[in-house]
């Protein structure tokens, strides 16, 4: 695998109301092929909200180590940078964030117009949701500004 480095400084970050310990910057939405493409920060050592992939996704880190956690809190995976990993929609909820260091990864969220991302309580409850057509919005948005 050949290394090669990540410019963060380039990138415009912005963030989502409510989500805390997450930037985001949309690189493309193609809303015929359902498809969404976005790099998303995670904080070191923090942990965003409970949520689950109601989509596919296709991940690549691209600097830092992208940890995945159970509900609980505890530990359910650790991906390095340059793992390219390939998540189906799943019920199972879970958080992610950085390792000792910030955390970028490239996500490509495919196959659906409707919901992609279920966000939940502690006890389990669907609290909130991200759609295409909330990433269609947030797209406008970002290019806007």
């Amino acid at each position: 695998m050949t290394d090669f480095s990540f410019n963060n400084e380039a990138v415009t970050w912005n963030k989502l109301e409510g989500i805390d310990h997450l930037q985001y910057f949309i690189l493309d939405v193609d809303s015929e092929r359902q498809i969404v493409d976005v790099l998303f920060k995670f904080d070191a050592n923090e942990q965003i909200v409970l949520h689950r992939h109601v989509a596919l996704n296709h991940m690549l880190v691209l600097q830092g180590e992208h940890r995945l956690y159970e509900p609980d809190g505890s530990v359910k995976e650790v991906r390095p940078a340059g793992r390219y990993t390939v998540s189906p929609a799943s019920n199972d909820p879970h958080r992610e964030g950085g390792g000792d260091e910030e955390v970028i990864i490239l996500f490509s969220i495919r196959g659906t117009d409707g919901k992609l991302y279920e966000f939940l309580d502690d006890d389990m409850n669907v609290v909130g949701e991200f759609t295409m057509d909330d990433f269609i919005a947030t797209y406008a948005a970002q290019q806007a500004a």
